[in-house]
């Protein structure tokens, strides 16, 4: 297997200073009101230099770059152009599991079967993306998704890392495991408490040591993944976009109804789009941000897809009393979103017959 994990640098505000140019040498934070409770969605690498990053507040942006300009995100032009990108992407490597709005990852082995070859192909991958849309992308390739996704990060922007074959675990040792697909913050806390800071310590990991580290299929997965091991495929059968609305509230609230209220609001707006698309999805996913900005996401999935407003609603609310069950308390944000997006097929009445 030869993988790409390609993923566009900074794309929202990437994607503003090219629709106002002035906006390149500032820096720009595209998120939420600083002056009440917005969050940081992406900012471009001006604004990276003063310590401000994604899902950091607004307002603690504002603190650390009171010079920064902020504008709101404009999530229908940005997903025009990510069309855009992954339409050019596949003329050069058709088979492609788009994972995001802005990465995704690239069969390169379909066309470059030999290794030695899959760097020229990434670097015309680039260089398409480039000349196209004028985007910037990074590219990280290897034997693995997981390894291609930790490489894509390592030359921002505009770089492309190779992994070759029988490096993988030598490449990953040295990180810290929180860049480790599949360590969440608990999962970080408890490991550090441990004593284990490095992807190459998850690695060493005895298999004595991992069921008191680690235990069941999880501490499996993470410890071959930490070795380079990674044996999932593209995932092609769905598209893996999601599509989600969220809320930032001007006061933290705790009532259950009103976040009801709230969450059934945004599947309505949900279900209008995927009417609007022709599509149905099987995943609903509840979204919460606590007040100390701790997140919490809930999903389930269906057997059959749905658009119907009234039913992702249903889910939502449910998970929602779920996740305040194993964390009770008021909350910052709230959103709902729908992934596993499939055609909608309509079945006439003479098919039946």
């Amino acid at each position: 297997m030869i993988v790409a994990h390609l993923d566009l640098d900074a794309f929202f505000a990437a994607v503003e200073e090219l629709e106002q140019p002035e906006l390149r040498r500032v820096p720009l934070i595209v998120g939420g009101d600083p002056h009440g409770r917005g969050v940081v969605a992406t900012c471009n690498y001006v604004a990276r230099g003063f310590g401000i990053h994604s899902a950091m507040s607004a307002a603690e942006a504002l603190r650390r770059c009171p010079q920064a300009v902020f504008v709101r995100p404009r999530h229908s032009l940005y997903r025009d152009y990510s069309r855009e990108v992954w339409s050019r992407v596949r003329e050069i490597v058709p088979t492609v599991e788009q994972a995001g709005i802005d990465e995704g990852y690239l069969d390169l082995g379909e066309v470059a079967p030999v290794f030695d070859d899959a760097r020229a192909l990434a670097e015309a991958v680039r260089a398409v993306v480039r000349a196209r849309t004028r985007l910037s992308c990074s590219l990280g390739v290897a034997t693995s998704k997981v390894v291609a996704k930790v490489a894509s990060d390592r030359r921002k922007p505009g770089g492309l890392t190779v992994v070759r074959p029988g490096r993988e675990a030598a490449f990953l040792a040295p990180f810290p495991i929180r860049i480790l697909p599949g360590v969440g913050p608990r999962a970080e806390e408890r490991l550090v408490r441990l004593g284990i800071e490095t992807i190459g310590a998850i690695a060493a990991i005895t298999d004595d040591e991992l069921q008191h580290v680690m235990q069941g299929k999880v501490g499996r997965e993470l410890r071959d993944r930490a070795r380079g091991i990674d044996p999932r495929p593209l995932e092609l059968s769905t598209e893996r976009i999601s599509i989600s609305q969220e809320e930032t509230f001007e006061r933290d609230i705790a009532d259950p109804e009103r976040l009801h209220d709230e969450l059934r609001r945004m599947s309505e707006k949900l279900a209008e789009h995927l009417l609007g698309r022709g599509q149905v999805a099987r995943t609903v996913t509840t979204k919460v941000r606590y007040p100390d900005f701790a997140i919490r996401t809930r999903s389930t999935s269906l057997a059959v897809g749905t658009d119907d407003a009234v039913r992702i609603g249903e889910l939502a609310c449910s998970l929602l009393d779920r996740a305040l069950r194993d964390r009770p308390g008021p909350l910052r944000l709230v959103g709902v979103g729908v992934s596993g997006l499939e055609e909608h097929v309509q079945l006439s009445l003479s098919a039946l017959v």
